[in-house]
């Protein structure tokens, strides 16, 4: 299978924080729209493409979204104060290049600090390069959101950009959508929003289509950089099988039944206890009475910052163990 750089690129280079996902969903919708029976936008924002069967109504769960910061005061001398939308960590925020919706660009500081390690994002603000509040009102608002901005890089082995997470998710989905051809189930793939700040997008269209199974698409941490806490992920070897993380215990029989997709198929996995975090699947499987759930993730480098990196044949891996999960029967 050819990695699809281009297709990647332009994922992650779309604007598309939480609650702010529509030009993400237009690019989405495009590239999907003529491979699935029906797709439609909910009331919330989720992009949802249905390809009919007549087995398991399974849901496929992506999320669109992306960490941002939002604007929440405009200065005298025009600089900007933030909170963060999703998971923002000062330190990594810091001497950062930001970008607002309609193009404005900012980079982050700090007030001066005797001491760095007592950093907050409340000692931080973004400098757009103008004189004075008003100069600054003229181009950013109050509740203006803006994201990381960083250039998308790739290697043989990997690639390197802000937002993998989950746009990667979304990419894992997409390819699967198209390699698609025979499947008894009843597919629902959900471009979902809001996840970054509390899987939003897969509660309520989880409620709305009433899934028998649910599978999220998602990054996961790694355990193979310098000094890293013990962890039994790492690049390039494989797709990971989550076990658990701090949303959801995914349900053993779904779980074993793609770890033997996997093996039957000689795609390499490994197995996943993530002890932070979540995905989509925390919400999905709490919907009414329940829905057995699991998540292939993909192992992720230096996961909510502006240069995220992830292995091509992790990637691809993922796809090929989607694909392959949703050509079987899903009997659990």
């Amino acid at each position: 299978m050819k990695f699809n750089s281009n297709l990647l690129k332009k994922l992650v280079t779309v604007y598309g924080p939480s609650g702010n996902e529509g030009k993400i969903r237009e690019v989405i919708e495009k590239e999907i729209k003529d491979y699935v029976d029906d797709i439609f936008v909910d009331d919330l924002g989720n992009l949802i493409a249905r390809k009919k069967g007549n087995g398991k109504r399974v849901m496929v769960a992506a999320h669109m979204d992306q960490i941002g910061l939002m604007i929440t005061h405009i200065d005298d001398k025009g600089f900007l104060r933030f909170t963060n939308v999703g998971g923002i960590n000062p330190y990594t925020s810091l001497s950062q290049q930001v970008v607002f919706e309609n193009g404005i660009i900012g980079v982050i500081s700090s007030e001066p600090m005797e001491d760095m390690a007592k950093l907050k994002l409340e000692n931080l603000f973004i400098d757009i390069g103008v004189k004075s509040k008003e100069e600054a009102e003229k181009l950013v608002n109050i509740g203006d959101i803006c994201v990381y901005r960083s250039e998308y890089g790739e290697n043989d082995n990997v690639v390197f950009s802000k937002c993998l997470d989950d746009r990667v998710g979304c990419f894992v989905a997409i390819e699967a959508i198209k390699q698609l051809k025979d499947s008894n189930n009843d597919l629902y793939f959900v471009f979902t929003v809001q996840e970054e700040v509390g899987l939003r997008g897969a509660k309520t269209s989880a409620y709305r289509i009433e899934p028998e199974i649910g599978i999220a698409i998602d990054v996961t941490g790694s355990g193979d950089t310098p000094k890293a806490k013990p962890f039994a992920v790492g690049l390039g070897k494989g797709t990971a099988i989550k076990v658990k993380d701090n949303s959801v215990l995914t349900h053993p029989k779904l779980r074993q039944f793609m770890v033997e997709v996997a093996k039957e198929n000689n795609i390499p996995y490994q197995m996943e206890v993530l002890e932070f975090g979540g995905t989509d699947s925390g919400a999905i499987h709490l919907t009414k009475e329940g829905v057995p759930s699991g998540v292939i993730s993909i192992p992720t480098r230096y996961i909510h910052s502006t240069v995220e990196m992830s292995s091509k044949e992790d990637i691809i891996n993922s796809i090929k163990l989607l694909v392959k999960i949703l050509e079987r029967d899903i009997e659990i």
